[in-house]
């Protein structure tokens, strides 16, 4: 009777218990398969599940914010062997509230002033080939972009008004002007130096790296290598810019960057994002990105009139990657049109690329989903 019994309760509850909800189907959203990258649109990365559970734990208590934002940021600069860190609201949000600092120190009526930088220091010097859309947040503060092309220009550009010179790691290549002598310059002038190295996780040094470098202040993406909560990054570097910077957020109002608020649950998620991510072992799973990369190089490439390149970016998105091509008069399909029988199959499955070529990683696709993309991409081109 016992064994009847439990058999027919388990039953019961298995019956009667409601399923977890598929939010994304009730909103009519379909997820898919990310095979291109962190990107924003795309909703950048997974969190693992010790930074969900951080984030659930700081969902049920109260804490003063400050203090929070204080103990975090002296966790982080101890891990990361830096003076000073903070969470901020991604790396944009680091870029606006890391110049607000430099622009107005400690004194808060300046604070409250911005972005009216009227008598106050308002120039930011940049490279001319580092002055991307990004550059906006900096603009947020009120201040003016001084773009120049070589060390010489920089130098000549520096007046009683240059607040900051700002740098673009992604675009490291591209500048006349390279990292060290760009820290030399800011030295040699009393200037501060601000490095944005949003997607410049892996490799893990780069964590390390910049501020010991010399920069005076470094930004990071959260929700990126990093795979914190996406809304979030880290300002790091020296302790009386990011002290000032704090001085922008909440919970003080009269502010540029009141609407830039970091919650408990994200200062949290981040921090064990941040551990876990330092923790990891980045050679074991960079052979892993090779091994899933390669096989679907060579899976697409089985199919005649395919070839296919792996590369490594230098900068941003350091990771394995895969360019595949082929002669269309061969594999009658195009570049746009592969990528759109990709995302419009079953399971969807993302990818970058152009009109020449269709572009994937897989640092952020579950260890198996490669198999489902090569077998996918064989299978489009072997019958376009």
């Amino acid at each position: 009777m016992g064994p009847s019994l439990i058999s027919a309760k388990a039953t019961e509850e298995l019956v009667l218990k409601p399923a977890a909800r598929d939010y994304f189907k009730e909103l009519g959203l379909r997820t898919f398969i990310n095979a291109a990258g962190t990107y924003t649109s795309m909703t950048g990365s997974l969190m693992q599940k010790e930074v969900t559970e951080a984030i659930t734990y700081g969902a049920t208590e109260y804490v003063n914010l400050d203090e929070l934002h204080d103990k975090v940021g002296e966790r982080i600069a101890e891990l990361l062997e830096c003076e000073y860190a903070t969470v901020s609201s991604g790396a944009f949000g680091a870029m606006t509230i890391g110049l607000a600092g430099v622009i107005c120190g400690m004194d808060t009526k300046k604070v409250s002033q911005l972005p009216d930088t009227t008598g106050l220091k308002n120039e930011v010097i940049v490279q001319e080939a580092h002055d991307i859309a990004y550059t906006h947040a900096l603009i947020n503060t009120g201040a003016k972009i001084v773009s120049v092309k070589s060390a010489k220009d920089l130098e000549k550009a520096i007046n009683k008004n240059t607040a900051m010179l700002w740098y673009l790691n992604a675009n490291t290549d591209l500048g006349e002007i390279s990292r060290e002598d760009f820290v030399a310059l800011g030295k040699k002038h009393g200037i501060p130096t601000f490095i944005d190295c949003a997607a410049d996780v892996p490799p893990v040094e780069n964590l390390f790296k910049f501020t010991k470098m010399g920069f005076d202040l470094v930004a990071f993406s959260g929700g990126k290598g990093i795979r914190g909560p996406q809304s979030a990054g880290l300002l790091l570097g020296k302790r009386k810019y990011i002290e000032a910077a704090r001085l922008h957020t909440p919970p003080r109002g009269t502010t540029i960057a009141r609407g830039m608020k970091v919650n408990k649950e994200e200062v949290l998620g981040m921090l064990v994002a941040l551990e876990l991510y330092l923790g990891r072992d980045h050679e074991k799973e960079w052979e892993l990105w090779e091994n899933q990369i390669k096989l679907i190089s060579d899976s697409a490439k089985s199919v005649k009139g395919v070839e296919t390149e792996i590369h490594v970016p230098p900068h941003a998105n350091h990771v394995p990657s895969l360019k595949i091509k082929w002669d269309e008069s061969i594999v009658k399909i195009s570049k746009d049109d592969m990528r759109k029988a990709l995302r419009d199959g079953h399971p969807s499955i993302e990818t970058v690329g152009n009109k020449e070529e269709v572009g994937i990683t897989t640092w952020m696709m579950d260890p198996g989903q490669e198999r489902i993309v090569a077998r996918r991409v064989k299978e489009i081109l072997e019958n376009a």
